[in-house]
């Protein structure tokens, strides 16, 4: 008798499991996407116009000129700061204004920056840079500045040392260091670190500048655990200015194997940018589709050098460039609930692919927006897009109610990767534009994935430990 009741249960139960497996794709529906092909213009990456401004003469970026760049798939702008007049002075108010201008140009046109300051700009002009005290002093008259406009700062690069403030030449920070004498360099980094919010970067130029300033190994890398946690040694990124010049890219690597394994590494976590500097057999077409992947590469001057950028545009490869730099995030599919009632709950769970060289770096949004006329929900997810890398997929899966007094109709449902800071935040130049065909909103900056029949009635019977959407 017992026997037969247990197997009735195990019967039970497995037509009750085989019920539900037959009617959960009806419950869910699965929405696939095109990709597109085209060269899509997104914040925080791609080709970058390089401009200086000299602390002796007075021009700034122009409105009108930022449109034109913007209109031309620029989201980013190079501002090389050489203040040659302060090498034995404060920095002029009149110097900080345009600085100032400048950063409100760039936000008012959709646009942002990778700065850098230096004092010279040739190696004939001497001194190549000024001494520790007066930087100091320079880089506090910079703080509430770059603090202000951190929104609109991509990367700020470390400089100040030497010509073009690239850590090379340098007349106050121990020229050709070894591994123990750059902690002059290191009050540098560490003035800027601290300059600039904690989810920030500052880039060096050589590998072998972060492994001297922080003296630790090449082996003491970024780790899934420990990248943007804040710490010094996770924040300081690289650009490289002499990108395929040699077989050691003009000296960037030392001819240190392992200073190339450690970029590879690093660079998965932080970004890496800047520029070709001179053609050479590096240049050739499969040597630069490997070495952008390896190093993960977001930016790059579109101005610099003109004859590689030539070739590989010669060479059609110079819109695969303008493609893969930094993130390019492509929707595979969605699966959804179809029987959506208002109080009820909603399953989403959606793949996408990053097909770009690397991954988002700065502070990213996610969230899910329901819209239906100017009826709009949305849903902050903690997905966070520094994790989407490159060359994988990413898989979205979340859980949650709809509100019970949600009226009833036809809601558009969207993905929105949103700029997360308060002054940039729901303006389309500043969200992420997904590379499929169809799905863009250029008046919202969203991306719509599907439309969903929401039924009113107040349905009850959701968890409510699920987080529910917020009217908005």
């Amino acid at each position: 008798m017992t026997k037969n009741i247990i197997l009735s249960a195990l019967l039970t139960t497995t037509l009750s499991l085989a019920a539900s497996a037959q009617t959960m794709p009806d419950a869910m529906a699965t929405v696939t996407y095109k990709p597109t092909d085209k060269i899509i213009t997104n914040p925080e990456r791609g080709m970058f116009t390089h401009q200086e401004f000299y602390s002796d003469k007075t021009n700034e970026l122009d409105m009108d000129q930022l449109d034109q760049w913007r209109d031309q798939g620029l989201s980013l702008v190079f501002t090389a700061y050489i203040m040659r007049d302060f090498r034995d002075k404060d920095i002029s108010q009149k110097y900080l204004n345009r600085i100032k201008r400048n950063f409100r140009a760039l936000r008012a046109c959709g646009m942002k920056a990778v700065v850098r300051f230096c004092y010279s700009y040739s190696e004939a002009d001497k001194p190549w840079d000024a001494p520790w005290e007066l930087t100091r002093r320079h880089i506090e008259q910079l703080t509430p500045i770059l603090r202000d406009n951190a929104d609109v700062i991509a990367v700020l690069e470390a400089g100040f040392v030497g010509v073009w403030g690239e850590w090379y030449y340098t007349d106050h920070y121990n020229y050709q260091p070894t591994k123990e004498q750059y902690g002059p360099r290191r009050q540098v980094l560490e003035a800027l670190l601290e300059a600039m919010p904690k989810d920030r970067f500052v880039a060096v130029r050589y590998p072998a500048a972060k492994l001297g300033v922080w003296q630790i190994d090449y082996q003491d890398t970024i780790s899934w655990a420990k990248a943007h946690d804040g710490s010094p040694i996770s924040r300081t990124a690289f650009h490289n200015d002499c990108f395929l010049a040699t077989s050691d890219d003009m000296g960037t690597f030392n001819d240190v194997p392992q200073y190339r394994r450690y970029w590879e590494w690093e660079s998965r976590y932080v970004p890496m940018g800047g520029e070709t500097c001179a053609p050479s057999a590096f240049c050739e077409v499969p040597n630069a589709v490997k070495a952008f992947e390896a190093y993960h590469w977001s930016y790059l001057n579109r101005d610099y050098h003109p004859d590689v950028l030539a070739r590989w545009e010669n060479e059609n490869f110079l819109d695969v460039v303008k493609k893969r730099l930094g993130y390019r995030l492509v929707l595979q599919q969605c699966s959804h609930t179809t029987a959506a009632q208002a109080g009820g709950e909603f399953q989403l769970d959606l793949e996408l692919r990053n097909e770009g060289w690397a991954a988002p770096y700065n502070p990213r949004g996610v969230e899910l927006i329901f819209k239906k006329g100017k009826e709009a929900y949305k849903l902050t997810l903690k997905d966070d897009p520094r994790r989407w890398m490159a060359n994988q997929a990413t898989h979205i899966n979340t859980r949650f109610r709809l509100p019970e007094e949600m009226s009833a109709g036809t809601y558009k449902v969207y993905l929105s990767l949103p700029d997360p800071a308060p002054s940039l935040y729901g303006k389309p130049a500043y969200s992420i534009q997904l590379a499929n065909e169809d799905v863009w909103e250029r008046k919202t900056g969203y991306n719509q994935l599907f439309e969903v029949e929401v039924k009113g009635g107040g349905n009850k019977t959701a968890a409510p430990s699920l987080p529910v959407l917020q009217k908005f």
